[in-house]
């Protein structure tokens, strides 16, 4: 069995470090090590609008900023393809089919569902789009055979939604046209969901609380000293748990950022047990993780900038590789429509039932 991977990013706005952290250094490392067969990379703009139907502009805009993140990250077009979802319409077709496999009920039971229903406050007022993005997230999967998924852990459930459409049309149809997928979660349990700079338990462009991947040098210093943090003396003991600060260094640091910032300590685990005893203040800390993540978005950011000069040449890569990624969907639904018997006019099959029984 090939090895394919699929993954990608709703294009709301910049990607942020929680996007960084919790799903594109993985697909970077996946890149790179080379065991797939095939790698897609989806700027989910029809997903977007499910939530952004009255604001179709800003989709539109940020197609283009999102595939500048990605290829800012070190994403690399001769190994990976992105594609635009609405540039491939065999998705769609696929997601009309799959509907008839999921009841309401099992959608509104999924814990992903119910989060952003909430956190969006659609109240009764609940867009059909919005609530069956689960099964539409089932069609991209399913129309690349991707078996292999990188996803943050809030979007677990959706996977495990897409496994069971998977089963339900292969069992009803008596096929294996439809692969089942596993999903790969970072290694760093503080990388799976990032914290906002707020303390909100996740980094989102809507709440305002992002660092973004192509912030400059003094924009990312003004927020990470924004953080709010306990009102303490610095010769009182500091305390780790629900701090922002310690969060972000789990996320981000290595023992290399100590030897070029923090020279005092070896690594994290010596940092957090002198600061739970006293002695450092957090403006220390602040100055250090500023540090960290400069460190480690700055060859970023200036790569996104490169990019950004040439414009053409981007949306050339994502143009030629839609319609490569529209090929091999339109491929899956062909063997879809296949094996649920809808290939009416694809050879003579269906006429010579016809006649059989005229």
């Amino acid at each position: 069995m090939k090895n394919i991977i699929l993954t990608g990013d709703r294009p709301t706005g910049r990607l942020h470090i929680g996007h960084y952290v919790g799903s594109l250094k993985r697909r970077y490392k996946l890149q790179e090590e080379g065991n797939y067969d095939e790698f897609y990379i989806m700027v989910a703009d029809s997903q977007a609008l499910t939530d952004n139907f009255d604001n179709p502009d800003k989709v539109r805009k940020n197609v283009m900023e999102v595939m500048l993140d990605y290829l800012a990250v070190g994403l690399d077009p001769s190994k990976v393809t992105f594609f635009v979802q609405s540039g491939v319409s065999a998705l769609t077709e696929l997601t009309y089919y799959y509907m008839n496999l999921v009841t309401i009920n099992r959608l509104f039971r999924n814990p992903t569902v119910k989060s952003e229903l909430n956190a969006k406050k659609f109240k009764d007022s609940i867009p059909v789009g919005f609530a069956a993005y689960p099964i539409s997230q089932a069609a991209d999967i399913t129309a690349f055979k991707a078996n292999i998924i990188p996803v943050g852990d809030d979007q677990e459930p959706m996977i495990e939604q897409t496994r069971e459409i998977v089963r339900a049309f292969n069992r009803i149809y008596k096929t294996n046209v439809l692969q089942e997928c596993t999903s790969i979660l970072p290694d760093n349990i503080y990388q799976r969901r990032l914290v906002g700079t707020d303390g909100n338990t996740k980094m989102s462009k809507s709440l305002n609380n992002c660092i973004y991947l192509s912030d400059e040098k003094e924009i990312i210093k003004e927020k990470i000293f924004s953080i709010k943090t306990t009102s303490r003396k610095v010769e009182e003991p500091g305390i780790l748990k629900d701090n922002i600060l310690f969060i972000y260094l789990e996320a981000f640091c290595t023992d290399t950022h100590f030897q070029k910032y923090y020279p005092e300590f070896q690594n994290l685990e010596s940092l957090k047990k002198a600061y739970q005893k006293g002695g450092i203040g957090d403006v220390t800390i602040k100055k250090f993780l500023t540090e960290v993540i400069n460190d480690e978005l700055t060859p970023i950011r200036e790569r996104r900038k490169k990019y950004a000069n040439n414009i053409e040449e981007v949306y050339n890569i994502l143009k030629e590789c839609t319609t490569k990624a529209s090929n091999k969907a339109n491929k899956t639904l062909e063997e879809v429509k296949e094996a649920m018997k809808l290939n009416y006019f694809s050879d003579n099959e269906y006429l010579n039932e016809l006649l059989q029984n005229k």
